[in-house]
This record gives structure tokens, C-alpha cells and sequence, in this order.
């Protein structure tokens, strides 16, 4: 049986309770989660006066694993452990040297590397040796239809809700840049009104620089009901604010929809349980749009919408044209797409 991989909060659980590892390697291509381990046994593991002596930070690209091998064989100093923090680790040559360290670790060391943008290979003896001694974490990036499921949890652990249309907000606006989206949410908890535990759209609205009315999220709501005068109307506003309404955001966004459209018509069943289900979707009332939608749209004019759309791409990227403007190649999509 393939041993399960512990997840952040997994490992977050286990430094509360003051179960530490010898080795902490956590790379990957999403620096939240690295960040978010690292700064914990950084903040916590030790005292404020424990860290004078025995807590030292490192920088991949100004150390050698000699350095870093050598500092781990260090004794604490009046301290049950000493925190060793190796940032930007993947800039450390010869890191596989470290594998004989891990023969023998110190248990007073606590050794964390932060390897970001990469991954070490798990073949290796040292990955293998980490996960004997340690733990091997690997941050991976979300994918879009993760982001809502993280918006709500992160501020769910904050003790605070969220509309489901302010969570598509934030997810469409912020994207899958976690630090970003972090400080957005926290931008918000710290705006919300005295008593009010609630994200709506219009705190988003006035605080964040979205519009509650002019955004992708109602783009894609318009286009499901065929409703030509209000997805013109938000066209328009893009194409006025272009600055808050990149044509690449939109069109990304438009083909993952009906690209899951696409996908949803092979659903064994036509109901929200099973849509969701079949579309790895959070919860059954996020394929009410696509049910809609499947309605308005046959399979075969969404296969068109989504050769429409890598067209409208492709155009946007300059490809076969010298003159359309974006907000021109948005309006010809959309009427292709209602049409």
C-alpha cells in the first residue's frame, strides 16, 4: 500500500503538539504552503530567548552543505533544540551529500529546507532517507477548481463566512497565487465591519477593486442564461477598465467552463450530485450552472464555443493580426458564443 503523503495541516497539527521531525524537506512549485511550515517552526518551536543562540537562518545561494551539515551537528545551546532554516535551498549544489547527516541526525537539530519552483527526485537515496528520518513535503499548485474550497477554509479557520459569489470573485480576481490570495483575504478580515462575520460581494467590491456587477463571474452567468444585453454590458465595461480586465483572465476562465461543459454531457447522470461529482467539483450546487447551461447549449455548439475561443487566444496574442483591438476580439467571441 502507496504511503499516504501528509498535507500541510497534517504537519501543522504534529508542531502544535510538539512532535518535531529531524528533517523538514518541503519543495514544491507553490510557495505558500513551504512558507507557511517554515514560518511556523521559525515563530514557535522556540522561545524568544532560545532563539539568541539557536535558531539560524541560511540562504541557499550563500552556503555550501558542508556549511549546513556542519551547523545540524551543532549542540543546542540551554535549549532543547536548535532551528536550522535553509531558504531558496534549491540554489544549495551537492544537496545529496546530505544523505550521510541523515545516517545519524541530531534529534536536538531540527533541520528545515526550503526548496520553492522544484522538486527533489524521489528515486534518489536522500529523498528516501528524508522520509525515513523526516518528512518529504511537496507544495503543489492548486488547480482553479481547488481555489473556492481554499478561499472558504482559509477564512472558515478565521472564524469567518463567505458568499458563494464573493468566493468566485476572489477566485477569478486573485487566481492560484496563494501568498497574493492570502493577503487579500486577510485585506478583507481586517475591513469587515464590527460584528459583521460575513464576506459579501460588495465588501469585495469596495475594498478589493472588483465590480460586483461587471466581472467574469457575471460574464459566465450572462452567457449561461443567453442574456445578450447584460454580457454585452459587462463586455463593455472590460473593455473600458482593461486594466482590472485582462482579455487573458477571461478567456482562461471562458474555456475551463465550457471545456467542463464539454466534459459534464459524459455525466451518467444529469443531476447536480452527479455533475459535481463527475466534475470533481466542492458541492452539487456548482453544476446547477452547467445543467443550465446544457439546456441553452448542444454538444456540438460547444465544441464550436471552445474553437472560438482558442481563436479569440491566438488573436490576442497577435497571431494573424495586426489590428483587432481585445475589446473588439471579446465582443466578436461573445456573439459568436450567443449566436
Amino acid at each position: 500500500m502507496a504511503k499516504q503523503e501528509l498535507t500541510c495541516d497534517d504537519i501543522l497539527k504534529e508542531l502544535r503538539a510538539k512532535q518535531y521531525r529531524p528533517v523538514y524537506y518541503l519543495m514544491g512549485e507553490e510557495s505558500y504552503y513551504i512558507d507557511v511550515l517554515s514560518d511556523y517552526i521559525e515563530e514557535h518551536v522556540l522561545t524568544e530567548t532560545e532563539k539568541e543562540f539557536n535558531l539560524t537562518v541560511m540562504y541557499g545561494i550563500d552556503v555550501d552543505i558542508a556549511t549546513i551539515i556542519n551547523a545540524a551537528k551543532r549542540y543546542p545551546m540551554m535549549s532543547e533544540h536548535q532551528v536550522i532554516i535553509v531558504k531558496e535551498a534549491q540554489a544549495v549544489r551537492g544537496m545529496d551529500e546530505l544523505v550521510y547527516y541523515l545516517q545519524h541526525p541530531l534529534l536536538s537539530t531540527i533541520l528545515v529546507i526550503c526548496h520553492k519552483h522544484g522538486v527533489l527526485d524521489k528515486r534518489k537515496k536522500l529523498a528516501t532517507e528524508i522520509e525515513k528520518k523526516g518528512i518529504l513535503f511537496e507544495s503543489k499548485k492548486l488547480k482553479d477548481a481547488q481555489l473556492p474550497g481554499f478561499i472558504t477554509s482559509y477564512l472558515k479557520r478565521k472564524g469567518i463566512d463567505i458568499e458563494p459569489k464573493a468566493t468566485s470573485m476572489m477566485a477569478e480576481f486573485v487566481g492560484t497565487d496563494l501568498s497574493r490570495m492570502a493577503g487579500e483575504l486577510e485585506k478583507l478580515i481586517i475591513t469587515l465591519p464590527k460584528g459583521q462575520m460575513r464576506v459579501t460581494p460588495e465588501q469585495i467590491e469596495q475594498n478589493i477593486g472588483i465590480s460586483k456587477d461587471y466581472n467574469n463571474f457575471e460574464l459566465r452567468s450572462a452567457l449561461v442564461e443567453k442574456d445578450v444585453l447584460r454580457a454585452n454590458c459587462i463586455i463593455k465595461y472590460f473593455e473600458d477598465n482593461p486594466k482590472n480586465n485582462p482579455i487573458q483572465v477571461t478567456l482562461s476562465l471562458l474555456f475551463g467552463f465550457f471545456s467542463n461543459l464539454m466534459v459534464a454531457y459524459y455525466a451518467p447522470e444529469k443531476s447536480e450530485q452527479s455533475v459535481a461529482s463527475f466534475l470533481n467539483l466542492k458541492s452539487p450546487w456548482q453544476a446547477r450552472e452547467y445543467l443550465t447551461a446544457m439546456r441553452r447549449y448542444s454538444g456540438v455548439k460547444t465544441m464550436q464555443i471552445i474553437g472560438d475561443i482558442r481563436l479569440a487566444d491566438a488573436l490576442s496574442k497577435g497571431v494573424n493580426n495586426s489590428s483587432i483591438s481585445n475589446g473588439d476580439i471579446l465582443r466578436e467571441l461573445i456573439f459568436k458564443i450567443l449566436h
